[in-house]
């Protein structure tokens, strides 16, 4: 039974052709599916495919290999896959077989993967280039690099065997950072439940919470809306919030804490990524305000670089200089503005880079850099900006008050020739819409 991906079958064709021109005829690329994982002795995670794989071909099962050959007569799209087993189904649930990735994911041909050996040292010959990720699966390298010795071995009968192995992912990369009609569609739904998800732990949160309790709020809405988390859902109460990756979930929020939510939902394998950072009581302190309209107007800073022809860089600087600037006025840092930014140190409060690619993976890929400079903005890419401020609760450097808060604010952005679109904008964001919203709950 084919699985919904909300990407139709003609544009994953569209994908592979696109691909396959920039390979050329003599190339062969080699994808193979993720493995299944294990979680505790015979227990596993819950499948969730390779994205590149998933991006060419939107098959959702694990043993299975996608072979692309451009300029193959008898069919360019091979996907290697198990045999329908009616035995192993009952136990497992419906596999899509040959038949079914023919006519359900439009290969061109299918083969059961026990096959694999047999069929493609055949495929490898002739073929000047193999386009594959080495690095990623040892065990699978290991085996690509069997298939080549193989047809090495036949040069005195005339095989012709690669010569060259390339990384698929420079080509491939580039072509998942501009998103279709489809994927932005599912991106929006995605932010969409996000967003749903987030005002539910605003309208949950009170003094006395676990982080967990508002976790599984959280996650409720994901999985009542057919998604899954994107990644492991952060809720960092008190100054748990100053932990960028902060992963335990258990401790319990106080009355006139901030409690930091990143957390996004994965719909039809797109992602979203939002953070807001809340008071549990529902009203922010003077010192909670400030720090928190500072990351404010960096946001708003660098949503404004976000445009056609503009360095993506511009926005982690212009974030970086509001940041410093308020810093500065509120008594964090003392000193010249131009000499902070040129050592860095507001480091010691903004760890981290002001957003990053976003998509199939929550950090997506694609280059940020293109022969050493910023990679200039254009239509289709999509990404998120996500200043914070993060003062620890034992720097004893800065006035008490400001002691213990961690803020990030986090929306996902696409950039169209028209400017930016904020796909998260339905979420209250500043401290104002944030009160008012927890007021009304």
């Amino acid at each position: 039974m084919k699985a919904l991906t909300g990407i139709t079958a003609a544009e994953f064709a569209r994908r592979r052709r696109q691909l396959m021109r920039m390979t050329g005829n003599d190339a062969i690329l080699v994808l193979p599916a993720a493995p299944e994982r294990i979680r505790s002795h015979d227990t596993h995670y819950p499948y969730r495919q390779d994205s590149d794989f998933w991006y060419l071909c939107g098959f959702p099962e694990p043993d299975a290999v996608l072979v692309l050959v451009p300029g193959r007569k008898h069919g360019e799209a091979i996907l290697f896959c198990r045999e329908r087993d009616p035995e192993r189904e009952g136990w497992d649930g419906p596999r899509a077989g040959q038949d079914g990735a023919v006519n359900d994911y439009g290969m061109d041909d299918a083969y059961p993967i026990d096959d694999l050996d047999e069929i493609l040292p055949g495929l490898l010959e002739g073929r000047s280039r193999v386009y594959y990720h080495f690095g990623r699966d040892a065990d699978f390298d290991l085996k690509l690099i069997g298939w080549v010795r193989h047809v090495r071995a036949q040069v005195r009968q005339g095989a012709q065997p690669p010569h060259e192995f390339l990384e698929l992912g420079h080509l491939l990369h580039d072509l998942r950072l501009f998103k279709s009609k489809d994927e932005i569609k599912l991106m929006q739904r995605a932010a969409d439940i996000s967003v749903q998800a987030h005002q539910a732990a605003m309208r949950a949160a009170r003094p006395g919470i676990r982080e967990y309790e508002l976790q599984a709020d959280l996650e409720r809405v994901f999985r009542a809306n057919d998604a899954w988390p994107a990644y492991n859902s952060i809720v960092g109460a008190g100054h748990n919030a100053c932990v960028l990756h902060y992963r335990a979930n258990t401790a319990q929020a106080r009355d006139g804490d901030l409690v930091l939510i990143d957390a996004g939902a994965e719909y039809r394998s797109y992602a979203s990524d939002i953070t807001r950072t809340f008071p549990v009581n529902g009203r922010f302190t003077p010192a909670q305000r400030a720090l928190h309209d500072l990351v404010g107007d960096a946001q708003r800073a660098a949503l404004g670089c976000a445009r056609v022809g503009v360095p993506y860089e511009a926005g982690h600087v212009a974030a970086v200089e509001t940041l410093t600037e308020g810093l500065l006025r509120l008594g964090l840092l003392k000193g010249k503005l131009e000499k902070h930014l040129a050592e860095g140190n507001y480091r010691r409060f903004y760890r981290h880079k002001t957003g990053h690619w976003l998509g199939l993976d929550v950090h997506d890929v694609g280059d940020y850099r293109i022969d050493g400079d910023s990679r200039l903005l254009e239509p289709g890419m999509a990404f998120t900006i996500e200043p914070g401020l993060y003062v620890s609760h034992d720097d004893t450097t800065v006035d008490a008050k400001w002691r213990g808060i961690g803020i990030r604010t986090e929306d996902d952005v696409l950039v169209t020739a028209d400017g930016p679109v904020v796909l998260t904008d339905a979420l209250a964001r500043s401290a104002d819409e944030i009160e008012a919203a927890m007021a009304s709950a």
